[in-house]
């Protein structure tokens, strides 16, 4: 059977059923749960999930996986969860919706005495996509834009990558189809290249000094080689802006597939970061903004890592004491949660997914 495609046997009244046993001294339920939830067309598994539980990203270590489902995490519209108490604790189960088209019944039509109508619905099986109309673990709109073309590189990469040294036209501004040279171009079976140019440069800053964890590459335009050599000769593609003399580039990377079925965890070893910046050109973080902090696979960062966030407490003055030393730190205070979409080498991509209090560049994140 090809991994993307799933056997669904689908009968009437039939109900298939995933157990997902919560336990008391891990899970805490959300005061506010309901016993029973229908899901609908643009909820994600987060959200569903926060109905029930207090902390929604630990569905993975609390859902049983029913041996007749090939993937658990796969939820439909139509889909009904129900809360049980099973032996004094709480049980999720869920109902599989009864989601019939042409292909999934056979229409068999009769008449009553009185000449009415009758179908009935015979069962049949239908090959689908795992993720055909399955709903999303995010939301797609608030990570789309990050998975398709982000590139944050080394400065040993960035020393590496080639370079525009000029136009057929001598101009120092090209478009798609201008012909153009570059220059550290190694002959490969690469023929694709990305026109990149440098945005942002991440940075940490300790006692130690500064260090450079890595440049964000904005991608301006595809290109295509079409003679190697020093120069190299390419023909510029498509471009989304203006291609400048001094732009850089690295062989393309195909544009990402939206897999939004990021599988929530926490980190296996103790890590402490900071958030270094924050997208869109905000000084204020809110839930489903895209941030970048200062830990990546170096770190053991992984995609679907999940980490809090915690405020740093402020220095005030002591206002009873009138020693010298009467300034004291308020402890740090959690303030929001955020899950790793897209790791690199020194920094990763993180979406803000709870935000108890407004956030800013250098909270801290650390283990949930």
């Amino acid at each position: 059977m090809n991994k993307n495609t799933l056997l669904s046997m689908i009968a009437a009244c039939s109900l298939i059923m995933i157990s997902f046993q919560v336990t008391a001294d891990t899970v805490t339920l959300n005061p506010d749960h309901p016993n029973r939830y229908t899901v609908v067309e643009g909820d994600t598994l987060w959200d569903i999930s926060s109905r029930f539980l207090k902390d929604p990203w630990l569905w993975p270590d609390i859902w049983n996986v029913n041996p007749a489902i090939e993937n658990p995490h796969l939820i439909f519209p139509g889909d009904v969860i129900l809360l049980q108490m099973v032996d004094g604790q709480p049980v999720l189960t869920l109902e599989r919706g009864q989601r019939l088209s042409d292909n999934q019944s056979k229409r068999l039509s009769t008449r009553t005495a009185e000449g009415l109508g009758i179908v009935r619905l015979s069962p049949s099986v239908r090959a689908s996509k795992l993720t055909e109309k399955a709903i999303p673990v995010i939301p797609n709109s608030a990570i789309k834009q990050f998975l398709q073309y982000p590139r944050i590189i080394s400065e040993r990469e960035l020393d590496q990558s080639g370079y525009l040294v000029a136009s057929e036209d001598k101009g120092l501004i090209s478009a798609s189809n201008d012909k153009v040279y570059a220059r550290a171009i190694e002959p490969n079976e690469q023929t694709q290249y990305d026109i990149l140019r440098m945005g942002k440069t991440y940075k940490r800053d300790d006692t130690w000094g500064s260090e450079i964890l890595g440049y964000e590459m904005l991608r301006v335009a595809n290109a295509k080689i079409t003679r190697y050599g020093d120069p190299a000769t390419l023909v510029i593609s498509s471009a989304n802006r203006e291609v400048f003399v001094g732009d850089r580039l690295l062989p393309a990377i195909e544009e990402r597939e939206m897999t939004m079925n990021y599988l929530p965890h926490p980190p296996e070893n103790i890590v402490t970061g900071k958030i270094i910046s924050v997208l869109d050109g905000v000084s204020r973080i809110g839930q489903f903004q895209t941030v970048v902090i200062d830990l990546g696979e170096r770190d053991n960062i992984e995609a679907g890592h999940v980490l809090a966030i915690n405020t740093a407490g402020e220095t005030i003055r002591d206002p009873v004491t009138s020693s010298w030393n009467n300034r004291v730190t308020l402890p740090d205070e959690r303030s929001g949660t955020l899950m790793i979409i897209r790791p690199f080498e020194r920094v990763s991509y993180a979406l803000v997914m709870e935000a108890y209090k407004d956030m800013k560049v250098f909270d801290t994140v650390t283990n949930p």
